[in-house]
């Protein structure tokens, strides 16, 4: 691991030592540190366990944002093959923020649009971590618009912090173009399917996730507002976000007992950004298993099934 969460900082101490020592028995062969190596990475694993085995609603957000989880792009390498990527809104600009195409799933053909955040800081940026203008919304429209037309399943991958609230955004109509993206996702007469797989924020986040199926990876979270963004309206500190992200209840324990989300996709020990690989065969397997659970439904059965969810979400649960 290249980065640590603050509350994995023992962790990395023990890390980096075991580190350490492996380098320097590759340069000096005759001292006998392999032992002591192992033995650290022995009490490393039973550390990881330990912080990742009652995890509050704030570490869970710290996870969900790790920037070494897999992001979209690595999901559609990963999982889809013939990916052909479509750009632009026919009416503005190509937002990068914002990546879809058409491909193949399990050979069978899709559209597959998601939120992309970046690698690195030149994509990030590229990228505007992952939040996406009118313009981004409107390209997902345009590509629903094809499936529904073709009779493609929709298939979403949903990480990012929000909807971009910079001027030119609202300009160009940021509420309008999100609201009709939703309005998109419940008309749309093909099988959608959202997957959350890091940050689900606010109204960014609802435009691509009002799907017949939705799921969510075990540490992600999903939520009208980020944490620190409640803190400061209800407490007017930021510093006040642990106790708003248990408030929100955002995490995907929270929201499977609300009815929000139909199923939880499990992270092996130390979260996705351990276990990049792994995660992804996971999506994948849970997306396919959605997918099966909606085969012979007709269009009108799809879009009926989906408002019937949306009008009925929140009412289990309310009383705890």
């Amino acid at each position: 691991m290249s980065h640590y969460l603050d509350f994995e900082k023992p962790l990395a101490e023990i890390e980096g030592k075991a580190e350490e020592l492996r380098a320097m028995a590759q340069s000096n062969p005759e001292a006998d540190l392999t032992g002591q190596a192992e033995a650290l990475d022995g009490k490393a694993a039973d550390l990881l366990a330990d912080l990742y085995a009652d995890l509050s609603a704030w570490r869970k957000c710290q996870i969900a944002r790790h920037p070494e989880r897999p992001h979209t792009q690595d999901y559609i390498e990963a999982l889809f093959t013939e990916y052909t990527p479509l750009a632009g809104d026919r009416g503005f600009a190509d937002d990068h923020a914002v990546m879809g195409g058409i491909a193949r799933f399990n050979d069978r053909p899709v559209v597959v649009i998601g939120h992309e955040k970046g690698a690195d800081t030149t994509s990030r940026l590229e990228r505007n971590f992952g939040m996406a203008r009118p313009e981004g919304y409107r390209k997902a429209i345009r590509l629903m618009d094809m499936a529904d037309r073709f009779n493609l399943p929709v298939l979403t991958l949903v990480d990012t912090p929000g909807a971009y609230p910079g001027k030119g955004a609202e300009e160009r109509g940021q509420s309008e173009a999100i609201a009709r993206c939703t309005q998109k996702c419940l008309e749309i007469g093909v099988p959608l399917v959202s997957v959350i797989i890091g940050e689900g924020g606010s109204g960014g986040a609802v435009a691509f996730a009002t799907a017949n199926r939705l799921a969510m990876l075990e540490h992600s979270v999903y939520s009208v507002i980020s944490p620190e963004g409640c803190a400061s309206i209800l407490w007017k500190a930021a510093d006040k976000m642990r106790e708003a992200a248990d408030a929100l209840r955002l995490t995907a324990q929270d929201l499977k007992s609300l009815g929000v989300i139909d199923r939880i996709i499990s992270e092996p020990v130390g979260g996705a950004q351990r276990h990049r690989d792994e995660v992804i065969e996971r999506v994948g397997r849970a997306t396919q298993s959605m997918l099966n659970e909606l085969n012979g439904m007709d269009r009108k059965a799809l879009i009926t099934a989906r408002r019937e969810k949306f009008l009925e979400m929140g009412t289990r649960g309310l009383a705890a």
